[in-house]
């Protein structure tokens, strides 16, 4: 079945740096576009970032432009999000999407938090 699992969130100092992985499995990576979410209890789920097939194109939210970078990785079936001068409104869980460039379907993983405090 299809599985994405993200890890590598946790504690960061506001300033610091996270790296996020999703690994991918069930599912032909290549032919889905990946992306990242993020939610905070009470509230909409919101955009982050996304990533072509290719990796030639991201898009970006307003929010965290010029601080977060979207990558994959296609032999390895995986997605990151480096996330660089975190701070504390950056908190959330946050989770990682698999939309398929045709037809619908959108798949998502359970979601790792990150907390931005001092």
């Amino acid at each position: 079945q299809v599985q994405l699992v993200e890890s590598g969130g946790g504690l960061v100092q506001p300033g610091g740096s996270l790296r996020l992985s999703c690994a991918v499995s069930g599912l032909t990576f290549r032919r889905y576009e990946m992306g990242w979410f993020r939610q905070i209890p009470g509230k909409e789920r919101e955009f982050v970032a996304t990533i072509s097939v290719s990796g030639g194109s991201s898009n970006y939210a307003d929010s965290v432009k010029g601080r977060f970078t979207i990558s994959r990785d296609n032999a390895k079936n995986t997605v990151y999000l480096q996330m660089n001068n975190l701070n504390p409104d950056d908190t959330a869980v946050y989770y990682c999407n698999a939309r398929p460039v045709a037809g619908p379907g959108v798949h998502w993983g359970r979601g790792t938090q990150v907390t931005v405090s001092s």
